[in-house]
């Protein structure tokens, strides 16, 4: 049977398409993921394989890097390559990077990194400044709790323990099973005369973990 000249056209650029689909698809698997390698990190991290996790930050970095010099203003890429240093504990690193990042957008991924770098770095007027800074253009963001518990942090580490309290209520409000905001959030109120109210945060984060020492040694204080 001869097959006629069009109909053999056809079959080869169907075969030319799927073929450039293929390639296509095969790139794609094959292109290395910086978000992928920093959760995978968390992941080793939280199985306490610190090694494996550090190596797979560095590769992010790495990622990351190479990202932004095809395209140095993608925000995705700053921002997990400061996620990055930051669990690298690489803080002043951070704050450079996230700062560089913040010269090209008010991104609020960065700012909260930025607000955590500077925190561990003790500079705490500059980490509550951008935590408030997230929490004004990002009021019900995804990192809202966690810049609330940092406020609480820095409000308690200062003395300032009925704004603690209000920075940790927030937080415990929106993620009301840590067990630790719950904790500190009854040190500050111990820490400002409210007994029955320091009490009751003790209790709720004995409720969440049974074991919590320093939280029956809180509400043995109190007794």
């Amino acid at each position: 049977m001869v097959i006629p000249q069009h109909i053999r056209n056809l079959l080869k650029s169907l075969l030319c398409i799927c073929l450039f689909s293929a390639v296509t698809v095969l790139y794609a698997q094959e292109k290395v993921d910086a978000l992928k390698l920093y959760r995978t990190g968390r992941s080793l991290d939280s199985a306490g394989r610190g090694d494996e996790a550090r190596t797979a930050y560095s590769d992010a970095i790495s990622v990351c890097l190479a990202e932004l010099k095809q395209n140095p203003r993608n925000m995705d890429s700053y921002t997990v390559y400061t996620w990055s240093l930051f669990r690298l504990h690489r803080y002043r690193e951070t704050i450079n990077i996230c700062n560089e990042a913040l010269k090209l957008a008010s991104d609020v991924r960065i700012i909260e990194t930025l607000g955590e770098a500077y925190f561990y770095v003790n500079d705490y007027k500059e980490s509550l400044r951008q935590m408030e800074r997230y929490i004004d253009m990002a009021p019900t963001g995804e990192r809202a709790s966690v810049a609330y518990f940092y406020a609480g942090d820095i409000y308690r580490l200062t003395k300032r323990y009925q704004k603690a309290d209000i920075a940790y209520s927030a937080a415990v409000h929106l993620e009301p099973s840590n067990s630790l905001w719950w904790y500190r959030l009854g040190l500050a109120r111990e820490q400002s005369g409210n007994k029955q109210s320091a009490k009751d945060a003790f209790q709720r984060a004995l409720s969440i973990r049974k074991d919590y020492k320093e939280a029956a040694d809180g509400l043995a204080r109190l007794q």
